[in-house]
C-alpha cells in the first residue's frame, strides 16, 4: 500500500515569522550572512564559505562567467551552467578566475592588420572601448599597441583604415609587469592620468588590464569572494553522464565547487557521479548533488558523499514538474524536513552537511523564511536572470524591459542530461516553459535591497548571524485571509507614472 504523508506540503508563502526580543546589538550594520558552503566535521572550519546566503542556478538564462563575477564581488557563487560542450564550461570559469579582483584579462583585441571597422563591430558587440592590439589578436599575444575612442574619429576617417595606423603603440604606452599588485597598478595609473594600465610580462605578452574604475569597483566591494590566490570564487554544473570528461576539465579549468545538475537526486546516477570523483580526487574536489525534498533523500546523498545537498523539486517560477509529472513537494515542508535530518545526520555522525534551498522564492522575505527553516543559503534562477548580467536578452514588449528566461527542461534548452533516467538520450517531454521576467537593471543594487531586508527581518527576530536565526526563528502559519491583510488593502492606491531607460 502507497505511504500517505499526514501533514499538507506548505510553500514559503503560508509562513511568517514572528518577532523576537531585539537588543541594541540588534542594527543590520552587525548581521553577518557568512555561510558554509560544503561540509566539514565538528570543531571545524568549512573549506568553502560564501559571505552572502545567495547563489545562482546552474541553467542557460542566468549563470555564465560574467554572472559569476558580479555575484562573487558581491559575496556570492555562481554555478555556471553545464548544458553547453565540455569547453565552452570550462572556459567560462577559466575566465572568472582569471579575472582576479581588479586584474582583467582583455576580451578586446585584434591584429594590427584589422580595421577600424573591426574596432567599432568589436566595441558594438562587448561595449567595451579599450582594445588591445597584439601580434596574433588573441588576449594573451605580444602587445603592441592600445586602441581607445580618444584614438579616432568615425566622422573623419575611413572605415578601411588599418588598426597600425590610429594606434597607441607600444613604445608610448605606460605599462608595468605582469606580478604588479593592484595597489601599485593603482598609484601608477593615478600617478599617470591613465584610464587602463596593461601589465606585460618578460616577453611584451599581454597578461592583463587594470583599469581605473575596476579598482574603485574592488574598493567598494568589501564582501566579494575570493580563493587564496585573490581570484573570483566560482562553481559549475555538471551531470551524470558525461561526468568523468566533464569534471577534470573543469577542476583543471579552476572551479571551486562543483554541483550535479538533476530534478532528481535521489537515484543511483548521482551516487555513482560522487563515487567516481571521490575515487579520482579524494577529498579535494568539491560536489554538491540533488534535488531532494525529505529526510531519505537527503540520508542517501550524505553518505553518497555529497558535499551540500540541494533541495526542491517543481518550486521554480519556470519549473513544470508538479504540473507534468505529478511529483514534488511544498519547498516550506521540504526544507524543514531536510534540516532536521541534517541536523540529525550531525548528531550521529559528526559531520555537517549544508543544504541549499533551490526553488520556491517569490519575494525576498523567502529567503529569510529559507534561513530561518535552516537552509545554508538559497540557489535562485528567476531573482538573478532579471539583471543586466545574466546572459540573456533584454527587451522592450508592450512598453515595458524584459529579459528573456527559459528552464533546463524546456524546448528551448533541451537539457536532457538534467531529467535523464537512463534512458534515451533526449528529452521525452517539456518540464519547463519559456517565459519572460521584468528588467531589474544591475545586479549590485537588487542583491543591496534584498539583503538589507534579510538583515533587518533578522534583526527583528534578535539574531546576527544565520545560525542564531535558526536557533531563535519562531514561525507561523498564516492563513489566506492573513496574507491578504500583509498586503496594502481597504485603499485607494496612487497611480505612479514609471519610466524605464537604457
Amino acid at each position: 500500500m502507497a505511504y500517505y504523508f499526514s501533514e499538507p506540503s506548505h510553500t514559503f508563502n503560508e509562513y511568517l515569522l514572528v518577532p523576537g526580543y531585539s537588543s541594541a546589538e540588534c542594527i543590520p550594520a552587525n548581521v553577518s550572512l557568512r555561510t558554509p558552503m560544503v561540509k566539514f566535521r565538528k570543531g571545524q572550519e568549512s573549506s568553502l564559505y560564501a559571505n552572502i546566503p545567495m547563489v545562482s542556478a546552474i541553467m542557460q538564462a542566468v549563470s555564465d562567467d560574467r554572472m559569476a563575477i558580479a555575484l562573487a564581488q558581491e559575496g556570492g557563487i555562481s554555478f555556471i551552467y553545464g548544458s553547453q560542450t565540455i569547453e565552452s564550461e570550462a572556459a567560462m570559469v577559466s575566465r572568472v578566475k582569471s579575472y582576479k579582483a581588479g586584474f582583467i584579462v582583455s576580451d578586446s583585441n585584434v591584429k594590427p592588420d584589422q580595421t577600424l571597422a573591426d574596432i567599432l563591430d568589436l566595441k558594438a558587440r562587448t561595449g567595451h572601448s579599450t582594445v588591445a592590439v597584439t601580434d596574433d589578436g588573441t588576449a594573451t599575444g605580444r602587445l603592441l599597441g592600445i586602441v581607445t575612442s580618444r584614438d579616432y574619429r568615425v566622422s573623419r576617417m575611413e572605415t578601411n583604415v588599418k588598426v597600425s595606423e590610429f594606434m597607441t603603440p607600444f613604445e608610448k604606452l605606460i605599462t608595468a609587469p605582469a606580478d604588479t599588485t593592484l595597489k601599485i597598478a593603482n598609484d601608477i595609473i593615478w600617478d599617470h592620468k591613465l584610464n587602463s594600465l596593461p601589465l606585460v610580462d618578460e616577453e611584451q605578452h599581454l597578461v592583463y588590464l587594470v583599469f581605473r574604475k575596476d579598482y574603485d569597483s574592488h574598493k567598494a566591494n568589501s564582501l566579494e569572494l575570493l580563493d587564496e590566490h585573490k581570484r573570483y570564487v566560482v562553481g559549475a554544473g555538471i551531470n551524470t553522464r558525461d561526468y568523468a570528461e566533464r569534471v577534470p576539465a573543469l577542476v583543471e579549468a579552476g572551479a571551486d565547487v562543483l554541483c550535479i545538475d538533476s530534478s532528481e537526486g535521489f537515484s543511483e546516477w548521482q551516487s555513482r557521479t560522487i563515487s567516481w570523483i571521490r575515487a579520482k580526487y579524494g577529498d579535494s574536489v568539491k560536489v554538491g548533488a540533488g534535488n531532494v525534498v525529505d529526510r531519505e533523500g537527503f540520508r542517501f546523498l550524505a553518505q553518497a558523499g555529497a558535499d551540500f545537498v540541494k533541495i526542491g523539486i517543481g518550486g521554480g517560477s519556470i519549473c513544470i514538474t508538479r504540473e507534468t509529472k505529478g511529483i514534488g513537494r511544498g519547498q516550506a515542508t521540504a526544507v524543514i524536513e531536510v534540516a532536521k535530518a541534517r541536523d540529525e545526520y550531525f548528531k550521529e555522525t559528526g559531520v555537517y552537511v549544508p543544504i541549499c534551498s533551490d526553488g520556491g522564492i517569490v519575494h525576498d522575505y523567502h529567503i529569510t523564511l529559507a534561513l530561518a527553516m535552516g537552509a545554508d543559503f538559497v540557489m535562485l534562477g528567476r531573482y538573478f536572470s532579471r539583471f543586466d548580467e545574466s546572459p540573456t536578452n533584454k527587451l522592450r514588449i508592450n512598453g515595458t524591459y524584459v529579459k528573456e528566461y527559459w528552464g533546463e527542461g524546456s524546448n528551448r534548452a533541451r537539457n536532457w542530461q538534467r531529467y535523464d533516467l537512463g534512458g534515451a538520450g533526449k528529452l521525452s517531454f517539456e518540464e519547463g516553459v519559456d517565459s519572460y521576467v521584468p528588467y531589474a537593471g544591475a545586479l549590485k543594487d537588487g542583491v543591496y535591497v534584498t539583503l538589507s531586508k534579510v538583515r533587518s527581518t533578522m534583526c527583528n527576530c534578535g539574531a546576527l548571524t544565520i545560525p542564531e536565526l535558526q536557533e531563535k526563528a519562531r514561525l507561523t502559519v498564516v492563513s489566506s485571509t492573513s496574507i491578504v491583510e500583509g498586503g496594502s488593502h481597504d485603499v485607494i492606491l496612487k497611480n505612479k507614472a514609471t519610466s524605464v531607460t537604457e
